[in-house]
């Protein structure tokens, strides 16, 4: 009888119930929040499902997580090897040949001043680099935080690994990934308040037809100028240079579609999984996390305010031609940012079409953001 009681009472006590912390039931219940707002609200499911789960894995099971080093046996948890992929920069740069493998760069080529537009919104990530370093964070930090300022979850784990902020990479990432999976919430209201309803009326005038001459020396061109002024940008646009070659070559449709399907939806998990796992309550639950938390809503509501209003001023400059709202699609969401543009010009005149325009604005914010990331590596001499 004995026997059987300690039998019992041992697997009583081994029941995740007696070790948990107030701190693991609060994570858990944001995971199930996240997971409602991916499931019923369809924000970003496909990023948001994986890291909500990962979340809530780790806080039921801390040893999903657990290091090699400090296992018994030598043997980490299984989160704990994806996680290393984000380390080593492995995943973030092959969602880069994933995005590249479907995006078209069409309405950048046959626009080239949403450069311009990309590059403003970019104004978020040194604002909050400097946030950053008021509260408190050191350079290296701040510039690891400051990426979320861009919208891009890739960008923000690939420098934060880069510049050993590991410690700081849950929050960053988390962070960076939920406002991704907000722009339809956070974007509108700030595009509404910089702009009257007769800019956002504008209509944009068709573009241009791009060749496929151009479609080909297009990706080619940027890793050849980019690559050589910053070559720690490499492995970023290198590879989202590279996916979109695989697409407008039109020999390699097999790679392109791995690419863009099957390889790009394997690291999706595997990345989303394991930033979610880096969020453990002893992890996450401190002043820090906050700080990034602000520090990110922050910075991307200055990117999107900084898109707008440099689209405001090409508004002004080509006498009306440029829809300031295509400004706001500079951050580095692609292509949700750029359905918000066309969503918010739809209001307005339900006739107005600005997806393609704002695609170019989008896509020039992915390079942006990773020169932007090229740039801290350089001015920190990291390689």
């Amino acid at each position: 009888m004995d026997y059987i009681v300690t039998t019992l009472d041992n697997l009583v006590h081994q029941t995740a119930f007696f070790n948990l912390t107030w701190g693991n039931y609060l994570m858990i219940a944001v995971a199930c929040l996240f997971l409602y707002l991916a499931i019923a609200k369809g924000f970003e499911p496909l990023l948001l499902t994986p890291i909500a789960f990962g979340m809530l894995l780790v806080n039921i099971y801390p040893d999903i997580m657990l290091h090699a080093e400090d296992a018994a046996n030598g043997v980490g948890g299984l989160l704990y090897y994806f996680y290393k992929l984000d380390e080593w920069a492995i995943l973030p740069s092959l969602i880069f040949l994933g995005v590249g493998a479907m995006t078209d760069f069409g309405p950048l080529i046959a626009n080239p001043k949403s450069f311009l537009l990309g590059a403003a919104a970019q104004f978020g990530i040194f604002a909050a680099y400097f946030g950053a370093i008021a509260l408190g964070f050191n350079d290296k930090a701040a510039a690891a935080i400051s990426i979320i300022g861009g919208a891009d979850g890739p960008t923000s784990i690939f420098l934060c690994g880069k510049l050993g902020q590991t410690t700081l990479l849950g929050p960053i990432a988390v962070a960076a990934y939920s406002y991704m999976s907000l722009v339809p919430i956070i974007q509108p209201p700030i595009m509404k308040l910089l702009t009257t309803e007769k800019e956002r009326k504008i209509k944009m005038e068709q573009l241009r037809p791009v060749s496929k001459l151009e479609k080909i020396l297009f990706p080619i061109i940027v890793t050849i100028v980019v690559c050589l002024i910053l070559p720690t940008t490499a492995p970023l646009v290198g590879m989202l240079m590279l996916g979109n070659l695989f697409r407008e070559s039109g020999v390699v449709r097999q790679l392109q579609e791995t690419a863009a399907n099957a390889l790009m939806y394997i690291v999706v998990i595997l990345l989303g999984t394991s930033v979610g796992a880096t969020t453990s309550a002893e992890a996450f639950l401190n002043w820090d996390t906050i700080k990034i938390v602000v520090l990110g809503l922050i910075a991307f509501a200055f990117g999107t305010a900084a898109g707008v209003l440099f689209g405001k001023l090409m508004c002004v400059i080509t006498h009306g031609k440029v829809n300031p709202l295509i400004g706001s699609a500079g951050v580095s969401a692609v292509p949700m940012a750029a359905r918000v543009s066309q969503k918010v010009g739809a209001e307005a005149d339900p006739s107005n079409f600005l997806l393609m325009h704002a695609m170019g604005p989008n896509v020039a914010g992915v390079i942006g953001t990773a020169v932007a990331a090229g740039t801290f590596m350089a001015i920190f001499g990291v390689f």
